[in-house]
C-alpha cells in the first residue's frame, strides 16, 4: 500500500503517473472516493503518462470513454449503476480482459464483478487540512 498527500490538481496527477508507470495492458484500476474528491483528475494523470491526446472527461452519461495513446484506456463511471448481476454486465467483459487498461470510478458501486487483482485507489479530501487536500490510498 502507498499513500500519498496532495495539495492540488497537479499533486493528483504526478500521484497518478507514478502508478501509471507501473501499469500495464489488462490492469484495472477501481477508483473510490466522494464526488469532487479527484477521480477524474487522477485518470487525467494516467491519460498524460501513456501520452494521451483526448480530453479526459468523466463519463457520467455515456457510461465509458475510451483514449488512446500508448496504451488504450477504458474510463468509466458506474456512478448510477449499484450492485449488479454478474450477467448483467457481461459488455464489460472486453474492457476488463482487454488490451487496455480499464478505470473505474465508483468502482464500490460494481465490485462484486471487478476482476481479482484490481488496484484499488481511494481519494478523500480533508477541508480541515486545506480546501485541496487529498490523501490518496493505492492498494
Amino acid at each position: 500500500m502507498k499513500i500519498y498527500k496532495s495539495n492540488s490538481v497537479e499533486d493528483t496527477a504526478s500521484a497518478a503517473g507514478e502508478l501509471a508507470a507501473e501499469l500495464k495492458p489488462g490492469d484495472v484500476i477501481a477508483l473510490v472516493g466522494d464526488l469532487g474528491a479527484g477521480k477524474t483528475a487522477f485518470v487525467k494523470g494516467i491519460a498524460k503518462y501513456f501520452h494521451s491526446k483526448n480530453d479526459v472527461l468523466s463519463p457520467t452519461y455515456t457510461l465509458v470513454n475510451e483514449y488512446g495513446g500508448d496504451i488504450p484506456i477504458y474510463h468509466f463511471d458506474v456512478y448510477r449503476l449499484a450492485n449488479p448481476a454478474l450477467d448483467e454486465c457481461y459488455w464489460i467483459d472486453e474492457y476488463l480482459f482487454g488490451n487496455g487498461i480499464t478505470i473505474i470510478e465508483w468502482a464500490d458501486n460494481i465490485k462484486n464483478i471487478l476482476p481479482e487483482g484490481t488496484i484499488r485507489v481511494e481519494i478523500k479530501a480533508y477541508p480541515e487540512k486545506g480546501e485541496d487536500y487529498r490523501e490518496i490510498k493505492i492498494c
